[in-house]
């Protein structure tokens, strides 16, 4: 018996090296009070981050499960989250991420909270509120920052059965995913990017979230993508949580591109806005509430980040799609140098690959998700295809955003056409590192 350790039963025993790989790896139950308790010289895939504190034992040769008494040390381990909006460049942008081979990248997991929280019962959802969504949503982000993929049982559906679904959204976004040790084909090295949603489950059948929470320890890194939190205020509680070293990226895009790209991507539910381009006559029904509140959020974030409170101290980046694509090397260089990684080779070639493609494609942009595109032309793209009626209207709504981020507005339709004139004004957002 030995103080600090105990065993699953509650009993306090001594826990050898056996016994710590035989819970974390051998087993099934890959959960997050074992995770967090792994020993911080721990080789091979089961690498930990934290290491018992225990007064007693604390330099004892011999780790083990231990109470609460626990304090991160410092690690290696990178959590990066990638904060944006939805058709704000964030698929493209997270591949940039996703590419990095000790990278374990999951691609928009809230999705599986919010369809949950949809599809409860009228009367649940009437006593649900933004601060419950927004906890949920908290919780589930730290729980896959210790690699506990498991507690995504809560949400999806229908329920895996023996820690195995088939039901996880956009799976082959993530190279983590689609291959050894979760997918034993492995990924197509011809199929990095494919336009097909359909081929990692095909090829690799089932997820089984055991083998990937140990793929996430294995990979020593791990970024998520979500367009679901309002504000980057939101993220607090995270950032100051002693089990995380949470870097921000908070992406944004011009308004007017938002409401182009999502009109494309999105024909039912802006079919009013897509009226009103076709036609020049804005009808009734349109709603504004959409488009206003993203430039509110996104500008209340902005504002958050840029005035540099002591809680985003080192973790908030501030990246505006447009010079992403002007300059995709050069922006993801400083992307990586924030939360403290190489670009590596791979990251260089999914680059060059995937910013010179030709965007006028039709089966290009008939993919909603699609990450490989001429980044260069897509960036001021909208300006051809939105009325001069609209982005007046949205310039309205959304004008101290615009002010904000540095985007130029247009007072003409002959303007708006005029691509040698950017609307892009050219400034620098400083990560907050004071």
């Amino acid at each position: 018996m030995r103080e600090g350790c105990r065993a699953r039963g509650g009993g306090r025993m001594e826990c050898s090296w056996k016994t710590v790989l035989l819970l974390v790896c051998a087993s099934l139950g890959v959960q997050y009070t074992a995770i967090r308790t792994l020993r911080d010289s721990m080789s091979g895939p089961c690498q930990g981050a934290y290491r018992c504190q225990s007064r007693y034992h604390r330099d004892s040769k011999w780790r083990a499960l231990c109470d609460d008494s626990w304090v991160p040390i410092e690690s290696p381990r990178k959590h990066i989250l990638l904060f944006a909006t939805t058709r704000s460049g964030s698929s493209f942008t997270g591949q940039l991420l996703n590419q990095h081979p000790g990278i374990f990248y999951v691609f928009e997991p809230l999705y599986h909270v919010q369809q949950a929280f949809t599809n409860s019962s009228s009367r649940l959802r009437r006593t649900l509120d933004r601060r419950a969504l927004l906890g949920a949503y908290r919780d589930l982000l730290l729980n896959l920052y210790t690699c506990d993929l498991h507690f995504m049982e809560n949400y999806i559906r229908p329920e895996p059965q023996d820690h195995v679904t088939s039901s996880f959204f956009r799976r082959s976004s993530s190279h983590a995913l689609c291959s050894p040790p979760v997918c034993s084909e492995g990924v197509d090295a011809t199929a990095s990017d494919p336009p097909d949603e359909s081929w990692c489950p095909k090829k690799c059948g089932a997820l089984n979230l055991t083998l990937a929470s140990m793929s996430c320890l294995s990979r020593g890194h791990v970024a998520i993508k979500t367009v679901r939190i309002p504000e980057v205020g939101d993220l607090r509680t995270l950032t100051e949580d002693p089990r995380l070293d949470l870097k921000i990226i908070h992406l944004v895009r011009d308004p007017r591109a938002i409401l182009a790209s999502r009109m494309m991507a999105f024909s039912d539910q802006f079919r009013a806005w897509k009226i009103w381009n076709a036609t020049g006559r804005q009808p009734r029904y349109v709603d504004l509430t959409q488009i206003t509140s993203t430039c509110k959020d996104m500008a209340a974030s902005a504002e958050t980040g840029l005035q540099r409170p002591a809680w985003l101290r080192g973790r908030y980046l501030l990246v505006r799609y447009e010079d992403l694509a002007f300059n995709p090397k050069d922006k993801a260089a400083e992307m990586y140098r924030f939360v403290g990684l190489e670009v590596e080779d791979r990251v260089r070639t999914w680059i060059a690959k995937n910013t010179n493609s030709n965007a006028s494609s039709p089966s290009e942009w008939n993919y909603r998700y699609s990450t490989t595109r001429d980044s260069r032309a897509t960036a001021e793209g909208w300006r051809l295809r939105l009325g001069f009626d609209i982005v007046r209207t949205v310039q309205n709504l959304c004008n101290d955003t615009l002010a904000l981020l540095g985007y130029k507005q247009v007072h003409s339709a002959a303007e708006l056409r005029n691509l040698s004139h950017s609307l892009v004004e050219h400034r620098t957002f400083q990560p907050a590192t004071w």
